[in-house]
């Protein structure tokens, strides 16, 4: 009998130990998911040190799957957004003396870290407005402030700005609240910066002066490297549906007139500037969300 060593307590004592480090291991993986959703009461150092030498495999094991996971909860996705916007600029330096306020619609792509909170990017703008205070076409008025055409009839001429900026920017957001993708929008960014005046002819009456040959003589086309920023809250929606942007917009561009001839002026056009916009927009995106390698969701 004392050969098979079949002693009841040594039995017991066995199936104690393992029915604790079962509970131990039960209890700690239950604090431990307490911990990724915010509800956790800390575990002191001591006790993780405590399970961590009684049993390393498990122990190891279990921390390693529930840091797996709360990986996979807290990393957000990268994306890919495709941006169209609306908004109104005012002019500044030199340019606030050739024009008033102008509109801007633009369109843009985005691609947005996740990890890092990186954005990089491609934009587009084009700037119309009705505000134009320089008259290139004051030498061509009556004393009224009127153009005649051909026919001797009065004709309705307009004044019209025209501009577009295309260029790159990069920057970040900062995410704060409960939603991971929603936060501070900051880029800066750099590109080709365009305006003109445009001569909007009379569909009825022909003037020969501002025809297509001769417009150009008039327009007070420039272009230049332009500096851009951008500073706004960006909000997407959990379940994807809204995502926008709104905020202020800054450009600070390094202009010349472009043409070798303006007929008003009887010289050429090209004095360097420095011209300069700011403006308020909202933004439109539609987001691209790359979860997996090889699964992108919208």
């Amino acid at each position: 009998m004392a050969g098979k060593d079949k002693t009841p307590g040594r039995f017991n004592n066995s199936a104690f130990q393992t029915i604790f480090a079962l509970e131990r291991y039960l209890c700690l993986r239950q604090k431990l998911k307490k911990q990724m959703s915010g509800q956790f009461r800390l575990i002191s150092v001591i006790n993780l040190a405590y399970m961590f030498a009684k049993y390393p495999i498990l122990f190891s094991f279990l921390f390693y799957s529930v840091l797996l996971y709360g990986q996979g909860q807290k990393q957000k996705p990268d994306l890919i957004g495709a941006r169209v916007s609306y908004g109104l600029q005012f002019p500044a330096l030199d340019l606030a003396q050739r024009f008033g306020s102008n509109f801007a619609a633009g369109v843009g792509f985005d691609w947005q870290s996740g990890r890092k909170n990186w954005i990089i990017g491609l934009e587009s703008q084009f700037h119309f407005g009705e505000s134009v205070k320089e008259d290139p076409l004051q030498g061509l008025r009556t004393a009224e402030g009127n153009i005649v055409g051909n026919d001797r009839e009065l004709a309705d001429i307009q004044l019209r700005r025209r501009g577009i900026y295309v260029g790159a920017l990069a920057g970040k957001w900062l995410p704060f609240g409960k939603n991971a993708q929603s936060g501070l929008r900051v880029t800066f960014g750099a590109g080709l910066l365009q305006h003109k005046i445009r001569i909007q002819k009379d569909v009825f009456r022909a003037v020969p002066q501002v025809s297509e040959e001769y417009a150009k003589g008039y327009d007070r086309l420039s272009n230049g490297l332009a500096l851009h920023q951008f500073i706004g809250y960006q909000y997407m929606s959990k379940d994807r549906r809204m995502n926008i942007n709104v905020g202020f917009e800054f450009f600070q561009a390094f202009t010349q007139g472009r043409r070798s001839f303006q007929y008003d002026l009887r010289r050429p056009d090209d004095q360097p500037r420095l011209d300069g916009l700011i403006g308020a927009r909202a933004t439109w995106i539609l987001p691209f969300f790359l979860d997996k390698a090889d699964q992108i969701l919208y």
